[in-house]
């Protein structure tokens, strides 16, 4: 009897861990062979219907089993990473492919990268309209071309001419962003704080604010059966920005970085802070010269970053399986799976 209340305990125990978001149940013995992403920022459980959180959990989920799959087959990290990476741009809760934000002239443009640990090649795009997939236009860069970055007009024609799917920009439209761009608008207008306008707990981009106007960039990192490593990250950007804005995501060693004798990085976040910081290559340049482990190296870049006036989060992942996901935010959508293909979602703080 006394052995069966202590397992009862033990599993109410893990049960409660899981629901708060707590990495500590990852064991040492843990491998893990993907991590994603689903952006930084204001999340926080009071505002979250059960509806919006299922629908959240579903959506991470769907991205771990689609890159699980792949791996599971024997398909490469990079493989892995663009599946798990299509079925969040192809979701409008984020912000990134169908769901991205609008600039300050009612656009969307969309950035991505994507970065091979095996060989270092990589790929990225910035600026695109027409796209239905940005990261797939990375890999095409990467895997296509002499060029590791391509920008506006001329990564589109790259990209359309190298078989990814393109789209009308009508495509990327959705009433939730448009709405945001309006009262982020309004707020630079009336100097009031946009967010007093909407009643976030009716958000179907849940638990934020208009404050995260870079709320929502997705990313992933795999590691495939030959054990190697590849990162990738998408996004739609900042709200309401100007003049060509870009920002980390499709900067190799700020957004996304990778190499299997490291880790493999993707960052989320305020964008402007990740590039000063190059925070990708950064985590991978701590875990190479001073042997920290990945939670202690992403662990220090994300509180450097704050210490600048940065926020977001990072997610890491290395050749041993070992994951971190960390973050300055009240919240951040992220997810893993195992080798066994058990997984694992997570929100809050």
């Amino acid at each position: 009897m006394k052995n069966i209340l202590k397992m009862i305990g033990l599993f109410l125990s893990f049960s409660i861990l899981l629901s708060c978001g707590s990495q500590q149940i990852d064991t040492d013995a843990t491998k893990h062979v993907l991590v994603i992403h689903g952006g930084a920022g204001t999340i926080e459980k009071q505002f979250m219907t059960a509806e919006k959180e299922k629908a959240y959990n579903d959506a991470l989920t769907a991205a771990l089993q689609s890159g699980y799959n792949l791996i599971k087959d024997g398909k490469s990290a990079v493989d892995a990473v663009q599946a798990a990476v299509n079925v969040l741009e192809n979701s409008p809760l984020f912000n990134a492919g169908k769901g991205a934000v609008f600039t300050h002239d009612g656009k969307n443009e969309l950035d991505a990268s994507i970065m091979d640990g095996a060989t270092l090649k990589a790929g990225a795009v910035a600026g695109i309209s027409t796209i239905k997939n940005p990261i797939n236009a990375a890999i095409a860069v990467m895997n296509k071309s002499e060029h590791v970055m391509m920008v506006g007009r001329g990564a589109e024609q790259f990209a359309a001419a190298n078989g990814c799917d393109t789209v009308p920009p009508s495509y990327f439209f959705t009433q939730e962003r448009w709405d945001q761009l309006q009262r982020t608008i309004k707020e630079e207008e009336t100097g009031r704080a946009a967010f007093n306008d909407l009643d976030i707990r009716k958000s179907k981009i849940s638990g934020i604010s208009d404050a995260d106007k870079k709320f929502g960039t997705v990313g992933a990192v795999a590691l495939d059966k030959k054990g190697n490593l590849a990162a990738g990250t998408s996004t739609g950007g900042m709200t309401n920005k100007r003049y060509g804005r870009v920002g980390d995501s499709p900067i190799i060693g700020a957004g996304t970085y990778c190499n299997n004798a490291t880790a493999g990085i993707s960052c989320t976040g305020w964008g402007e802070y990740y590039i000063r910081e190059v925070a990708a290559n950064r985590v991978s340049a701590l875990i190479e010269l001073k042997n920290l482990s990945v939670v202690e190296a992403t662990k220090q870049v994300i509180e450097e970053i704050g210490e600048l006036g940065g926020d977001g989060g990072i997610i890491t992942l290395n050749k041993a399986g070992k994951v971190a996901m960390e973050f300055n935010t009240s919240g951040m959508y992220r997810g893993t799976v195992d080798e066994n293909g058990k997984i694992s979602i997570y929100i809050y703080k």
